[in-house]
């Protein structure tokens, strides 16, 4: 739990810096780390396990289920659903853009993609499986996969380990780059509209940069405490504060209410928002922040031209060509 305490501790450091950076165009690759070298055969391998719903114990439910790469890269669900119809209390956050983060999950206890990429697959609500020996038996038991993992890895390389890699190394090339933001950025005056001119002025004007900087909009990853204004009217609304956020897996009161900040990347594609998928609007989301986290209230102008603000950061979405998933030929796994 000190690994987890000293990463929070950073991070919210990293979030309280400068934000003479904050605006930043999106870089066209994502970082990689020096164990897991991207390659397309690894690639290749990741996305045909991403959308694999034999992961799951129902033969159901993919990680594609959650996070749809076909728009905004989750479901659009106030809280996840997973196998049997389960649905845990949190939203799903985006997959896009999610290798430009320092850690994972909206409580930030995976450090990496190819720690995240390992959860969900065992979790009991979300794919079911009841342990990785069991799911890399099935991944044994499924024609097809052997020449995969191989071209990928070596041979007989099929495991948990070389399974979220692929996964995680998938993930790194979903980047929505080239938003009119980024084109504004880059020196493209006419990229956006005046409104949305003001209400990137707006933005930076009332704190929101504070938080969501860098290129993705996610202090990198970096830790804040939400709500930090308490609120009597939205908190019966809404109930932020019914999920004690990384607490929840530290069991320290100190973590109580940290997120890590959520990417504003595409953020007019994944409502409902925040952690519990409770806020269905983005001009409502915009309103409930400046109140919670900067003690403002905005008037309807302002908040309008910050919503125009942040539909300009709505990137291009890399075609995306479904895989054809190794068969069973004659038999099925469940």
């Amino acid at each position: 739990m000190f690994k987890i305490r000293s990463l929070v501790s950073a991070l919210m450091l990293a979030g309280s810096v400068s934000v003479a950076s904050a605006w930043e165009a999106l870089p066209t690759t994502a970082p990689e780390p020096a164990d897991n070298p991207s390659s397309e055969a690894k690639i290749e391998l990741g996305q045909i396990l991403y959308h694999d719903p034999r992961l799951s114990s129902t033969g159901t439910v993919s990680c594609a289920s959650c996070h749809n790469t076909m728009l905004g890269g989750e479901d659009n669900r106030p809280n996840a659903m997973g196998v049997h119809g389960q649905t845990g209390g949190r939203s799903a956050p985006t997959v896009w853009n999610a290798a430009f983060s320092k850690v994972q999950f909206w409580d930030g206890r995976a450090a990496s993609l190819e720690d995240q990429a390992a959860g969900p697959v065992t979790n009991p609500i979300e794919m079911g499986m009841k342990n990785w020996d069991d799911v890399v038996a099935r991944l044994k038991a499924i024609d097809g996969y052997q020449a995969l993992f191989e071209s990928a890895f070596g041979k007989d390389s099929i495991s948990k380990e070389n399974a979220t890699r692929a996964i995680a190394a998938y993930e790194r090339t979903l980047i929505t780059p080239n938003s009119p933001y980024d084109k504004y950025v880059r020196g493209d005056e006419s990229a956006l509209t005046a409104q949305q001119i003001r209400g990137m002025q707006k933005f930076e004007e009332v704190g929101c940069t504070s938080c969501h900087n860098g290129p993705a909009f996610n202090g990198e990853g970096a830790f804040q405490k939400f709500p930090v204004a308490n609120n009597g009217f939205f908190e019966a609304q809404h109930h932020f504060k019914k999920d004690k956020g990384l607490a929840e897996v530290s069991k320290n009161p100190a973590d109580e209410h940290l997120w890590k900040v959520p990417t504003l990347r595409n953020i007019a594609l994944t409502a409902p928002y925040f952690h519990n998928g409770s806020v269905k609007t983005l001009d409502s989301a915009v309103n409930v922040m400046a109140k919670l986290q900067l003690g403002k209230d905005l008037t309807t102008e302002e908040t309008a031209d910050i919503v125009a603000f942040l539909k300009a950061l709505t990137g291009e979405f890399p075609r995306q060509k479904m895989p054809v998933l190794p068969g069973t030929h004659g038999t099925t796994l469940n």
